[in-house]
């Protein structure tokens, strides 16, 4: 009997498990054991509890394993109402929205949703699918219809205002574009002029930002993050604290750290939003750079892998669409740790399967089943 119940759940085990790709698979169940570890130190004095935690890592996972089971063509066919609808929900919020600390960024129907996270995974289907039936008589002005399906739904992003993932869905977007053949030509101007840019903003930093002076095109907030990037001792109790406390935690955990719970910056509430946005500062503290180093092979490990799968898929859409998930994971880890670090302005953008939330894991699960699915369905087409 022992025998047969063990037989059963093997059975059980490897049918729910099969067509997974085991390497990207591993990868992710560190992330997520590294993620849980770093949740309970860093989820201490906060409301939110550890069963809080499971439930999104579970329906993370749910969300995943679903996902792989779909064919990419089903996706590839359902790609432009996932995008219309996604649209079509950007333009609500834009009406009648939900405002909530001065942006208006979610939606009620029956249950409140944010739909800007939908347009993370939608723009890349939606992008993919069109190079898909546009391959083979691609032309010039088919870059233009490109930026224009992108454009609409980052403006509406932007203007909620929600810059952190305006810019996720832009690079998602851009990444397909450039992927399917954009020409250099055309791209390096336009990194010519944002780093010309940034070198003015470095130089001028002081003149610019004066209280009395206003930056077109920019919220007030986001001057404000830019500059308390330039120089964060400017307000070091306010616009600046983030910063500065993140920084200090991160140089004093060392190379070994301090210790697992033993995080002084953490514990005694010097890091603001220390469970989501910043708790990369969390795991540094307590993890040191050791920590951080393991940390960032397995980002490595992930993107490597994923763009393996990519270059493993069978059509351009399934190439297209599992490069630029992967590299969406790319863009999440280093805004997020440039953020915490210093580096780069302060968004909101989470640490991938690290930082606690429940939307940004079900996003995060979703683009790791598109991975997992175009593996499985390589292989049935293989067999």
């Amino acid at each position: 009997m022992e025998k047969s119940a063990i037989s059963k759940a093997k059975k059980l085990f490897f049918s729910i498990f099969s067509g997974f790709d085991r390497q990207l698979g591993l990868i992710l169940l560190g992330l997520a054991v590294v993620g849980f570890i770093t949740f309970l130190s860093a989820s201490q004095n906060t409301p939110v509890r550890i069963g809080d935690e499971l439930r999104n890592l579970a329906l993370s996972f749910l969300v995943m394993w679903i996902v792989s089971r779909i064919p990419p063509k089903w996706l590839e066919m359902a790609a432009i109402w996932i995008y219309g609808i996604g649209v079509a929900l950007l333009v609500a919020v834009a009406i009648f929205g939900l405002i909530k600390k001065g942006a208006r960024r979610w939606l009620n129907i029956g249950l409140i949703i944010q739909p800007s996270e939908i347009m993370k995974i939608a723009m890349p289907l939606m992008l993919a699918w069109y190079f898909q039936r546009r391959e083979g008589i691609l032309k010039t002005w088919d870059y233009g219809v490109a930026a224009i399906v992108l454009l609409i739904p980052v403006m509406l992003i932007a203007r909620q205002p929600d810059l952190g993932t305006a810019l996720l869905v832009f690079a998602a977007g851009m990444y397909v574009i450039i992927l399917a053949g954009m020409p250099w030509k055309w791209i390096l101007p336009f990194v010519g002029i944002a780093a010309l840019g940034i070198v003015l903003i470095i130089i001028f930093g002081n003149t610019i930002c004066a209280p009395d002076i206003t930056w077109p095109f920019v919220h007030t907030y986001q001057k404000h993050r830019v500059c308390t990037l330039l120089d964060p001792s400017s307000d070091p109790l306010g616009k600046g604290f983030h910063t500065i406390q993140s920084m200090i935690a991160i140089g004093s955990g060392g190379f070994f750290g301090k210790g697992w719970f033993q995080g002084t910056q953490s514990h005694l509430e010097f890091i603001p939003e220390k469970h989501t946005d910043f708790v990369f500062a969390v795991f540094s503290e307590e993890f040191g750079l050791l920590g951080n180093l393991i940390l960032l092979a397995l980002f490595f490990a992930l993107v490597k892998r994923g763009l393996a799968i990519s270059a493993g898929a069978p059509n351009l859409f399934t190439r297209l669409l599992g490069a630029s998930v992967t590299l969406i994971f790319f863009t999440y880890a280093f805004v997020n740790i440039g953020m915490v670090s210093g580096l780069l302005p302060v968004v909101g953008v989470p640490l991938p399967f690290i930082s606690y939330g429940g939307t940004a894991l079900v996003t995060l699960g979703f683009g790791a089943g598109i991975l997992m699915s175009i593996h499985r369905h390589r292989r049935l087409v293989q067999s």
